[in-house]
């Protein structure tokens, strides 16, 4: 997200179909009083997410975050002070992309991603690995360095370094990223990826189980958008998804979770029934799910402040209130606090852009860090959730062999699972590059 291109045009446009829908507004009237009422200590989203079980949390840029100010409990920032308060845990935007961490194919930079992690122990807040394979984000060598002979190992040495530097103090990593997309044609709903071209359809397998090697400790998680609505192209996207899950499952990959990345429009449609399947169906199998990056797009709100904050605290009332109810949905996170350093107000992309020229309202606090209505409803989303389960995937509700039985799909690996990587050493593969002192 932020400078990357991560999301592209088609990305936000509403797509046709019979879909779920909800009003997606209410007066300013209806606007929740608890908004208006304290937001700190117990009347925190962290202290409400906490009494329920469930992790709150937020992307954050961590160049921004004061941390010396908290470590000596003196801090002034009103940016991290905010995330201080609400989140009990955080991810980092792109601290912890391969542009970030690799400047050259031979070292590594970790200032920016140590810094969220020391933030995060002064904190006591959890943190999300984001992310160890993806398409996009990758550094400028990438192109003209990788290639059939030494994409597996450089991707294997990036895993192994990245979280093997952070073993046993990350909540979950988003090892895969993005891999499906049934536009590209393939009979297995693969993305046509460079991962892809230079490694082979068991890059994920190899992903997995490198990571499960560095860090046994952290949730591999499978991160994905559009997979939301009950459109068309959506359900497409969502049942290809769950083919690869299940091919994972059958051949003995090490998953954990999934992620739905959850950046929805204020307007339009809405998701409904097929996501909360979808959910169950990952729970049968043993996984849990996270919301991962949830945002909402105003764009094609009409009316000022008022009409887009009636509108985003719907989306995140309603979407919020019907994932949370499912036992194994355990963690919910917004892409950025505040609209302050929202993506969609940094973007220049024509679907970022507002046609009254407007800054979006996406987020729970707004430019000055103040509570919007979305910060009422996430609460009361937290407040009125199940549950989680005591041991969140620990045990699939059904027989394991009729979900995991292997079954052939043209284009994707052979029966037998890839050869786990060599066992996690403790000394990186690349060095890190010198130190560049405080950020």
């Amino acid at each position: 997200m932020g400078r990357w291109t991560r999301r592209q045009l088609g990305r936000f446009a509403l797509t046709a179909g019979a879909v779920a829908t909800v009003p997606y507004w209410a007066s300013a009237a209806q606007i929740d009083a608890s908004t208006r009422q304290g937001v700190s200590g117990p009347d925190s989203l962290r202290a409400h997410a906490t009494a329920r079980g469930l992790l709150y949390g937020a992307a954050v840029n961590p160049a921004l975050l004061d941390v010396d100010g908290v470590a000596a409990g003196n801090t002034a920032d009103g940016y991290t002070q905010l995330v201080q308060r609400q989140a009990n845990i955080l991810v980092a935007e792109n601290a912890m992309k391969w542009a970030a961490l690799r400047p050259t194919a031979q070292s590594f930079d970790f200032a920016l991603a140590d810094r969220l992690m020391r933030f995060a122990e002064l904190t006591g807040d959890r943190v999300r690995g984001h992310n160890l394979c993806w398409h996009e984000a990758l550094p400028a060598w990438f192109a003209a360095t990788a290639n059939k002979d030494n994409a597996r190992k450089l991707l294997v040495e990036h895993i192994q370094t990245v979280a093997g530097r952070y073993r046993g103090q990350v909540h979950s990593w988003d090892v895969v990223n993005e891999a499906v997309n049934p536009t590209d044609g393939r009979a297995d709903g693969l993305r046509n990826s460079p991962w892809l071209e230079l490694v082979g359809p068991d890059y994920i397998e190899v992903a997995f189980q490198t990571a499960a090697s560095a860090d046994p400790a952290a949730k591999l998680t499978y991160n994905e958008y559009g997979i939301e609505l009950d459109t068309p192209e959506q359900i497409q996207k969502r049942g290809q998804l769950m083919v690869l899950l299940r091919r994972l499952k059958a051949r003995g990959i090490p998953i954990q979770a999934v992620g739905v990345q959850s950046h929805l429009q204020a307007d339009g449609p809405q998701p409904g029934g097929g996501l909360v399947e979808f959910v169950r169906q990952a729970g049968k199998m043993g996984l849990e799910v996270f919301v991962t990056e949830m945002d909402v797009n105003t764009r094609g709100v009409e009316g000022g402040p008022e009409a887009q904050d009636a509108a985003v605290a719907q989306v995140y009332r309603n979407y919020l209130g019907m994932m949370l109810a499912e036992p194994n949905v355990s963690v919910a996170l917004t892409w950025g606090i505040t609209s302050a350093h929202s993506w969609l107000n940094e973007s220049k992309q024509p679907w970022a852009k507002r046609p009254d020229g407007a800054r979006q309202r996406p987020l729970p606090f707004d430019d000055d860090m103040k509570p919007t209505p979305a910060f009422a409803a996430i609460r009361e989303a937290i407040d009125t959730s199940r549950s989680p389960a005591a041991t969140p995937g620990a045990t699939p509700a059904v027989d394991p062999n009729s979900l995991y039985k292997p079954f052939p799909v043209e284009g994707s690996p052979g029966s037998e699972p890839v050869p786990p990587p060599p066992p996690f050493t403790t000394h990186p593969a690349i060095p890190a590059a010198p130190p560049k002192g405080p950020s």
